[in-house]
């Protein structure tokens, strides 16, 4: 298959295939669109099946980037990397630095940070050979560090903000709230989950992850895809993406969607079945935007962690906006936030 015949292809500006053979790098970065400024998204470290599977999922992933960029109100375009973890990879930070020199030869077009797989650690291993990283350590009074906190701050907030337009009530005390994956983001969401009073129910492939949500916050325990149709009031996907459509979506219970995985719906369409069903769905890349606000406050430097924190939980009000709007017109919640942000990106070229 080739770029332009991919069904992920939306008019991305450019795509660097990034292959060195002495490390064993592998990797893609999309470039979807630098109509806001510099195009960033964080970088993936994932096993695919084929070199199909990576490209349609970065391709996918970067025009995400720039609707979650243009929504969340940055001066950033939309971009994402993946490198692959071919068979021998080893992780080397010889690879890595070779992933920065990549990185590097776009002249800032393209600024990466972490994603699934990826570390702080990593970032600064990167960072050795392009000053276009973010995602670096904490530096005292700074926004910066692991993104993860600030995206599951912003989550919760898209929570409480869905809570309140479909159940029309302002605090989360013994609601159960599923959470599918309980990695970086899903293990920061569960404890402010938690403490806010809810009822926790997780799933993740790796059981020392669900061990410990279980340890620490109480939670109950369901295997695998079961979690999809678990009997909750609120969803919240954090793992990967694509699990939203015509088959899962009939076995769901909950009468709200809202967590942190990029990509949950598999086709537009599937929005439409969500509201079909009376399911309020959170439009992930507006849910999820508090890690790329904290990117976007490191790089720029204007603005202090406290701040940071202020801009994530406007993740909130901006999805009650999204939420009256779909209750008025009768339209996906999905659709409704895709036209915004084709509107800025639009009206920004």
């Amino acid at each position: 298959m080739t770029v332009f015949s991919n069904p992920a292809f939306d008019n991305h500006e450019r795509v660097l295939f990034c292959r060195d053979e002495p490390t064993g790098l592998c990797a893609i970065i999309a470039i979807h669109s630098t109509a806001l400024g510099p195009a960033a998204g964080g970088t993936r470290l994932w096993t695919y099946a084929e070199d199909d599977d990576a490209l349609y999922d970065v391709l996918r992933l970067s025009q995400g980037m720039s609707y979650k960029n243009a929504m969340a109100g940055l001066k950033f375009g939309g971009g994402k990397a993946v490198i692959m973890k071919t068979p021998g990879f080893d992780g080397s930070d010889a690879l890595f630095e070779r992933f920065g020199e990549f990185v590097d030869t776009l002249g800032g077009d393209y600024i990466t940070a972490e994603d699934v797989g990826m570390s702080v650690e990593i970032m600064e291993t990167i960072a050795r050979k392009t000053r276009y990283v973010s995602g670096l350590p904490l530096k005292s009074g700074r926004a910066g560090g692991d993104p993860s906190p600030k995206t599951a701050y912003g989550i919760y907030h898209g929570i409480r903000a869905a809570v309140q337009a479909r159940l029309d009530r302002h605090d989360l005390e013994g609601l159960r709230v599923a959470v599918q994956g309980v990695g970086h983001v899903g293990y920061y969401l569960c404890k402010l989950l938690h403490d806010a009073g809810a009822t926790l129910v997780v799933s993740d492939l790796d059981e020392a992850r669900v061990d410990r949500a279980c340890s620490e916050f109480g939670a109950e325990r369901v295997g695998g895809p079961d979690i999809l149709s678990a009997d909750v009031d609120v969803l919240a996907p954090c793992a990967l993406g694509a699990i939203l459509h015509e088959k899962s979506i009939p076995e769901i219970k909950a009468r709200i969607i809202a967590g942190g995985a990029n990509n949950q719906l598999r086709s537009r369409e599937d929005g439409q079945r969500l509201a079909d069903a009376g399911i309020l769905y959170a439009p992930d890349y507006v849910i999820n935007a508090g890690g790329i606000i904290n990117v976007a406050c490191e790089y720029f430097g204007d603005v202090d962690d406290e701040g940071v924190m202020d801009l994530v939980a406007q993740i909130g009000p901006r999805l009650a906006e999204i939420f009256d709007e779909a209750q008025r017109t009768g339209e996906p919640t999905n659709v409704i936030a895709d036209r915004k942000a084709q509107e800025i990106i639009t009206a920004a070229a």
